[in-house]
């Protein structure tokens, strides 16, 4: 697919950003402190091997308070995504970039979702076109982080889905709401 040129002449491609806890893996009340904790979803493999055929870059967005509280050091998420990224990779599929706010929401960074910031970011170093990007996610806080930004958003029924999906503004733009990430990724592949 045709990417679009910035000012400087450099071709900006659309991305698919996904959250990471219900929208890939499930959902934990105590989070995912360790890799042995994370688990896949059914189908999430599947659905990232499928977007893999896109030529858009995928990225992990997620927020990941627990560094922020002491339950976790940034080593240990840093190797929960090596593995993450590792499995998708032997599943067939690719994340080319993982990224993360580390703060509680007390804290008032400009990463943390609802914030934009990671998908501003993203965009900056992967030249990313965000009106023409997707942000799959399970969660209010992923749908105004990808209004703001300027994303359409997919709002996926696992994780906290179904009781997020009534939190949203009606002029929340909505692009999609999908059963999981492979039926997310059904909708984006007939695009």
């Amino acid at each position: 697919m045709a990417g679009v040129c910035d000012r400087s002449g450099l071709i900006m491609r659309p991305a698919i950003f996904l959250d990471r806890d219900g929208v890939i893996n499930r959902n934990r009340s105590d989070y995912v402190k360790a890799w042995s904790e994370f688990e896949f979803l059914p189908g999430s493999l599947t659905a990232l091997r499928r977007l893999a055929d896109l030529e858009w870059p995928i990225v992990v967005i997620t927020n990941q308070s627990a560094i922020g509280q002491g339950l976790i050091s940034r080593a240990q998420v840093d190797e929960i995504h090596r593995q993450l990224v590792s499995a998708v990779i032997e599943a067939g599929g690719r994340i080319d970039a993982v990224l993360y706010c580390p703060h509680r929401a007390d804290e008032g960074c400009t990463c943390r979702k609802p914030q934009p910031g990671l998908l501003l970011q993203a965009a900056e170093h992967l030249a990313i076109d965000l009106p023409r990007s997707l942000l799959i996610g399970d969660a209010e806080s992923d749908g105004l982080a990808a209004e703001t930004a300027g994303c359409r958003f997919v709002l996926v029924k696992t994780g906290r889905g179904l009781e997020h999906a009534a939190l949203l503004r009606p002029a929340a733009s909505i692009a999609h709401v999908a059963d999981d990430l492979n039926t997310a990724a059904d909708w984006i592949l007939r695009q």
